[in-house]
């Protein structure tokens, strides 16, 4: 049976996200060899949007107060590119990772799964 998942980040610079995820975010690691690092996540969900382009997938992360949470990042040096917007389900915004990617990160407004 399925017990986790595993979200892969593609990177510019990974060891610039490496150290973002480790000395911004605090999320612990282990070396799955060599020096790779794979960190923890949060308890995550997921969903399937229906799409008529292109398929993907995105990295959000959720927060209890997304103002707070943005004001402790920032003190960090964290770039956000996307003032926050809401959205029926949440308060939405995103931020820059080293290596050039993007990350949204919001406030829910909608049941959790992980709470379940």
């Amino acid at each position: 049976m399925i017990n986790g998942s595993h979200v892969i980040v593609f990177s510019r610079d990974p060891e610039a996200d490496r150290a973002f995820f480790a000395d911004v975010l605090g999320r612990p690691q282990v070396d799955a060899g060599g020096g790779w690092p794979i960190f923890t996540l949060p308890a995550g969900e997921l969903a399937v949007h229906p799409s008529d382009g292109p398929t993907g997938h995105e990295l959000y992360f959720m927060c209890d107060d997304v103002v707070t949470t943005m004001q402790e990042l920032r003190a960090k040096g964290v770039e956000f590119t996307q003032d926050i917007s809401e959205e029926r389900w949440g308060r939405l915004t995103r931020f820059r990772l080293p290596g050039g990617g993007e990350v949204g990160m919001y406030e829910p407004r909608h049941p959790r799964a992980i709470d379940l």
